[in-house]
Formats: structure tokens, sequence, C-alpha cells
């Protein structure tokens, strides 16, 4: 059998670009490379599109660092002056802006190249914080409630106000982040102001939430028309939340328990309710559902992550590996969903003659 020409696409004009690279090393790793060739497309923090010529190896790329210039078109093409790159399919390993957001799955479509992770539409609803938690809220899903603020409404922002309707603390997030760059935890007044503009110096929408009283609890979704769930993993935070530093840099900031220790109706409670969202988004492909659990037994839901870290120790490959589903086979189930809903949508007239 023919191996597949498989793209890894990765780095990225976002606040995740490191993030990006240590999941793309992570990727390149574990792919089995009796049955793909892997070509590694570098996106420069300028946003240039290089193709790395040391297939074995994710490095950080600039023009004129040797690596071929990329173009995009039609046909599952990457062009550079020295001719194509055809591919079969893309793994998108790009997290934040530009990247989890819909606007590179929307290009991919238009070059007609599979991919994988959730389509145009989910990617971008997902990122959207607001638009998350009102179709979520929408749909019976219990959220923490928030205060949305866009760009030209800054000078409205009142912490009276806020503080009145969702009490202390809470949470000011940019809308449309990841790995919680900009959020900060509010306590008081000069808090609120400082998270305020903090937080608009990464998106032009800003959203303040009430603080959820509860166990972090994480859910990996995998799959297409018939998604499994996997065993619910805890973030038990060593600092006061569990923040970007905590992620990515301290490394005892935070601890994880796989599986966390649920009892049974209520670990079914959670990968219900995790499915239930993953479908309400109209999410295929992968995601991570994080939600918390109170003392009382609420599930709330805090977000929906479609292009997850995904390095060898983050939550989405760990839930599954600890489901039964290792990281290679993770990665091939993965291309295999894309190749599938590709074809399905292929199959869909584009006229009425």
């Amino acid at each position: 059998m023919a191996k597949l020409n498989v793209g890894i696409l990765y780095g990225g004009q976002s606040t995740e670009h490191e993030v990006s690279m240590r999941s793309a090393e992570s990727v390149l790793d574990a792919l089995d490379k009796d049955k793909y060739d892997v070509k590694l497309v570098h996106i420069s923090k300028k946003g240039e599109w290089l193709l790395s010529h040391q297939s074995e190896e994710i490095r950080s790329l600039e023009a004129g660092d040797g690596a071929t210039g990329l173009s995009i078109i039609p046909s599952k093409q990457l062009s550079s002056k020295k001719g194509g790159e055809a591919l079969d399919v893309i793994l998108p390993i790009l997290h934040g802006t530009a990247g989890e957001d819909g606007s590179v799955q929307g290009l991919l479509e238009m070059a007609d190249i599979p991919y994988v992770g959730c389509n145009v539409r989910s990617s971008a609803v997902c990122m959207d914080k607001d638009m998350t938690k009102k179709l979520l809220k929408l749909e019976g899903i219990k959220v923490a409630d928030w205060v949305l603020y866009r760009h030209d409404e800054k000078g409205g922002v009142d912490y009276g106000t806020v503080k009145r309707e969702l009490g202390l603390p809470m949470f000011v997030k940019p809308v449309n982040q990841g790995s919680s760059v900009g959020v900060s935890k509010v306590t008081d007044e000069e808090s609120f102001y400082e998270a305020v503009a903090l937080a608009f110096e990464f998106d032009t929408k800003v959203m303040v939430e009430s603080a959820v009283e509860g166990r972090e609890i994480e859910v990996s979704v995998l799959g297409n028309a018939h998604p499994i769930v996997s065993v619910p993993g805890e973030i038990i935070a060593n600092t006061d939340f569990y923040s970007y530093e905590s992620k990515y840099i301290d490394e005892n900031g935070a601890a994880l328990e796989i599986p966390a220790k649920l009892a049974e109706d209520t670990k079914q409670r959670i990968q219900k309710t995790a499915l239930d969202a993953f479908r309400i988004l109209d999410c295929e492909g992968m995601a991570r559902v994080d939600v918390f659990l109170t003392e009382t037994g609420e599930v709330i839901v805090n977000e929906i992550n479609t292009l997850p870290g995904f390095t060898s120790i983050s939550m989405y490959p760990k839930l599954l590996e600890a489901s039964g589903i290792g990281y290679s086979e993770l990665l091939d189930r993965l291309i295999e969903l894309s190749l599938e809903r590709h074809n399905r949508d292929r199959q869909l007239k584009t006229d009425i003659m």
C-alpha cells in the first residue's frame, strides 16, 4: 500500500506559537513513518508558510533559513518556486487565533485538502467563548454566568455593575484566545480594571465570568458521526488557577489525575455532558471538553477546545491513552476520520443542474 503524504502544519501567528511547536514535535515523533511520508510546514510569526527540508525535525524558521516559501492553491497542492507538494491530508497542529478559529480550516477547504479536526463552523464557534456559552445555554447545558464587552464599549466597563451581577471572585478573559492567555482572576476593583486592560490587548471582545467553585475535569472526544468519549481526568492546580504558566512553564503548577476519582454515575454524567456539547457545537474529529464539577454535583461546561495541546503529556492524548487508544493509534484514527469526512462532503451537490 502506498504511503499517505501527510503535512504537519505548525507555528502560526498566535500567542501559542511555541506551544504549537511542542505539540508538533510529539506528533512528528509518533507518526508511523512506514505509513506516512511527512512534510513539515512552518508558519512563521510573520505569517510566512515555509517548507522545511529537514523533515525529521520541527524547527522555527524564517525566510532565508534555507526553507522553501510556499503558497496554497486548489487541488491538494502547496506550491513553491521548485514545484508543488501534493498532500493527502494535513494535520493543523496550531493553537490559538489563525489556527483553531476556522481560518486555516477554511483555507484548506478552499484548497480541497483534507485536514484533521473540526470544520470551519465549529472551530470558529468553539474559539469564541461567548458564542459557545450562548449556544450551550440555549440547549440546556449549564455554563458559568458572564458579561460581554466589545472594543467600542471599553469606556463603559464598570466594576460595581459587574460585581453586583457576578459577585467575587470573577475571571476576565479575551473571548478568542486559548491556553489561558490574557486571563486574570479578579478579587478587587484595582485588579479588575488591570485585567480588563490586559484582556483587550489580546482581543476586541472581552468577557467577565463568575468564578465557579469546583473540581476541574477534562474529557477527550474522538469521532465523526459516532464519537467516543474518554475517561475523565482532573486538573489539580497548585496555583490560584490553571494559568498559562501552570500549563507550560511551572512544572509544579498543576497535577493531572487520570482517571479522575469519580463515582460511576458522576463519571457518566460528565461524559454525557461532554458528548452533548460536542454534538451541539457540530464538532467532528476531535475536541477536549473542560467542565467544572461543583460540590452539589452540578456539571458546568467551561470550554470546548477543538485543537487541544498535543504533546505526549497533554491531557487530550493522555485521556485517550487511559481509555485504550495509544498516541500513534490516535493519530491514525484522526487521519482516517479526516479522510472519511472529506470524502463524505465531496458527495454533496455544488450545483442544481
